[in-house]
């Protein structure tokens, strides 16, 4: 082989090489074809990867929050119709619906022109980047992050800050950010930051800690709590579930939902729909079509 033809072949293993360090999607997404995706990170590079089988749940099988489905579906049906409409933060109890919620509003309007990107907490940074890059679409895009939860000097927490309401930027109308937590002010509270608590005549002046997570939260324009489910909200959402899988409600399968629940510390939609899956499961009952 002479010298030119030992120089191609080094460049094509190289080529070779660098190829596999590249994101394994880096085209253009296909917001026509695909309805959610996720921002993924590889080698410093980010790109929106496509997901080829969303969840599934629609907002029927979303039992005990009828007020909480209310708020979330008018916001989202104003928005995906191009009217005015808010970013909206999901707090309260596990298990209770929060990030299903935000699925079942894919699929009731993902015909419309609704898409959904998720964003992991490590990611928030990219907002402005991921933002601009979905600008000038024809199509409605909410930026969804789970389970969210603060330090005050996690960049992430200043991005989100300033794509909310805060940097010269503004925002296209095409985009909204979703998000869900546990904490209503989506960072820790402390008792220490009682104590920077000032009266004046009969006002009360917050401190400076207090003040600082509050700024965050209400730069949502509409908050959605959750709460934990009674006893007979938790069964009747095991009931529903039953009905799915084609089974009859029972007293048997009543007593062991309630054992189910008090096993795992927790009466909720999640622990209920885990229940009737592994109540069909081990008597033999397979998913009706839907």
């Amino acid at each position: 082989m002479d010298e030119l033809g030992r120089f191609l072949e080094k460049a094509a293993a190289l080529l070779e090489r660098v190829e596999r360090l590249l994101p394994p999607d880096s085209r253009a997404p296909d917001f026509a074809r695909e309805r959610a995706f996720r921002w993924r990170k590889r080698n410093g590079r980010g790109y929106f990867q496509g997901i080829a089988h969303p969840h599934g749940i629609r907002l029927r099988d979303l039992q005990g929050i009828d007020r909480q489905k209310g708020l979330a579906d008018q916001n989202t049906r104003q928005f995906v119709r191009g009217l005015p409409a808010n970013n909206v933060l999901l707090t309260g109890a596990r298990g209770t619906g929060k990030s299903s919620l935000v699925k079942a509003l894919l699929n009731q309007y993902g015909n419309e022109g609704l898409r959904l990107i998720e964003v992991d907490k490590q990611d928030l940074m990219d907002l402005p980047d991921i933002i601009e890059a979905l600008a000038g679409q024809p199509f409605r895009f909410v930026l969804f992050s789970d389970d969210l939860s603060f330090s005050a000097d996690e960049p992430g927490y200043t991005s989100l800050k300033a794509v909310l309401d805060g940097s010269v930027a503004a925002t296209p109308d095409n985009v909204l950010i979703y998000a869900t937590s546990n904490r209503r002010h989506l960072m820790p509270e402390y008792m220490r930051e009682n104590l920077e608590t000032k009266y004046v005549g009969d006002e009360i002046h917050p401190g400076e800690s207090v003040e600082e997570k509050i700024s965050l939260s209400e730069r949502f324009g509409l908050w959605v709590s959750f709460y934990p489910f009674d006893q007979d909200e938790y069964l009747a959402i095991v009931r529903y579930w039953l009905s799915e899988y084609g089974v009859a409600d029972g007293e048997e399968a009543r007593r062991e939902a309630l054992q189910w629940a008090l096993q795992r510390g927790s009466r909720s939609g999640r622990i209920a729909s885990q229940f009737a899956r592994d109540w069909a499961g081990r008597h033999g009952i397979a998913p009706r079509s839907p």
